[in-house]
């Protein structure tokens, strides 16, 4: 009997879900075109992970590696604001 109950329920929320979304709606329909585009593209989701895969390396491996802390090395905890304030007047005077 609770097994019934249960399915019961669920055409119930089922009917809710149809009666609450509006398929006429705007984010609806923004939602479906992309919804729709992804499923059915072919060439776009080799191309999407060679992207992600782009932006991974750029991001993780190359700032590790060519890109240091500047800051860090060259300041202690909590004086990094007067350091690029020193820089910033450095530069303004031309020295």
């Amino acid at each position: 009997m609770k097994v019934f109950v249960g399915f019961k329920n669920y055409l119930y929320i089922c009917a809710f879900k149809q009666t609450t979304m509006k398929k006429n709606g705007f984010f609806y329909k923004i939602f479906d075109l992309y919804y729709d585009g992804f499923r059915h593209m072919q060439l776009g989701k080799t191309l999407w992970a060679i992207i992600a895969i782009k932006l991974f390396i750029m991001f993780a491996i190359l700032k590790v590696f060519f890109f240091p802390n500047f800051l860090k090395q060259h300041t202690e905890r909590g004086g990094e604001a007067d350091f690029v304030m020193e820089q910033f007047e450095k530069v303004s005077n031309g020295n």
